[in-house]
């Protein structure tokens, strides 16, 4: 169907090109007087210009090139893109944006399923759900695939996903939460600075880190983190229709493709070539007439130059924390 379409488009193309180019020509050239010609050549141009233009976005609209739209979740995954708290940390995957490109496939008459590349180490919670959310309000096939790496935050929107796919050397796992602080009350004591509360609220200022966290304190924060543990491991179950009680012994352990197929994290392990060809399964089409089409938001030139690439320490799935709130206690996936 795609190669038909392409075929056509490019005969919609070439006759629609010629009949513009005619109809400027008698319009601007042959019907004015001489004195008139110099312009009518002019706007001749101009007219076949825009056509061809017009025709072009025609033949797109009426023979589709493409019926998978792909989006790409790639680095820590934040709200706004903006990166880790960590000078070393990568660009991260603005949510918003993958969330609107998802909801535009989903709008897109010519879409018929989702691929989701996934190369993360996870990040914000809220942000990850929210891609993971726009995943299952996708009318259609979703499949996820990773090639590198599929942890903490990645592996929550693959759960959103029908299928998930990795390679046999990707990093896939560490279903778990990571609530942090910084401890700087020594560092406060030599340098002078004392810490006085004017709160309103017993936990108001639980995790600041220039003073002492006191034990009803920590277990006030780590029950925030089981919290989020809980809510984690039974969207996974639920997403992934795994046993929560094996989720919870791989104890947030990171795994290669294998290993994580055979514990049932990965569906199967392929190349991207065999990704698509289950979604030609799903469409219930030949092969060659999946065409794939890249979602992405629109980026300046230098935004689109800005991402290098991701360091060790985030290849391990370490994730990047955005602040709970701004009080200094970080919690990530």
């Amino acid at each position: 169907m795609v190669s038909v379409n392409r075929v056509a488009r490019v005969a919609l193309v070439v006759i629609g090109t010629l009949l513009v180019t005619v109809l400027a020509v008698i319009v601007f050239v042959i019907v004015p007087d001489t004195l008139a010609q110099l312009l009518g050549i002019v706007l001749a141009i101009v007219t076949v210009s825009i056509g061809i233009r017009f025709v072009g976005n025609l033949a797109t609209t009426l023979f589709p090139r493409y019926n998978v739209a792909e989006v790409a979740v790639e680095g820590p995954i934040t709200r706004n893109g903006g990166g880790g708290p960590m000078p070393t940390s990568p660009r991260s995957t603005p949510a918003d944006d993958i969330v609107e490109q998802i909801d535009r496939a989903n709008d897109d008459g010519n879409v018929d399923a989702l691929l989701v590349k996934l190369n993360t180490p996870g990040g914000e919670v809220v942000p990850s759900d929210d891609i993971k959310l726009a995943a299952e309000r996708f009318d259609g096939p979703t499949v996820a695939y990773t090639t590198d790496l599929c942890a903490s935050g990645g592996y929550w929107i693959a759960s959103g996903c029908d299928e998930l796919w990795a390679r046999d050397a990707s990093i896939v796992g560490s279903i778990g939460v990571i609530g942090s602080r910084v401890n700087a009350t020594e560092l406060a004591e030599k340098v002078g600075l004392s810490y006085e509360q004017f709160t309103a609220g017993e936990y108001k200022d639980a995790g600041l880190p220039i003073k002492e966290l006191e034990d009803d304190e920590r277990k006030y924060l780590q029950g925030i983190v089981d919290g989020y543990y809980d809510s984690f491991v039974e969207r996974v179950s639920e997403g992934r229709d795994l046993d929560p009680d094996l989720i919870r012994e791989t104890e947030a352990r990171i795994y290669l493709g294998t290993d994580a197929n055979e514990l049932g994290l990965v569906d199967a392990l392929g190349t991207r070539e065999d990704v698509e060809r289950v979604l030609a399964e799903r469409l219930e089409i030949d092969f060659g007439e999946v065409a794939v089409e890249e979602f992405e938001p629109e980026r300046p030139l230098m935004a689109r130059l800005g991402g290098g690439a991701q360091s060790l320490a985030y290849s391990f799935g370490a994730g990047v924390a955005g602040l709970a709130d701004d009080r200094g206690f970080r919690l990530r996936l």
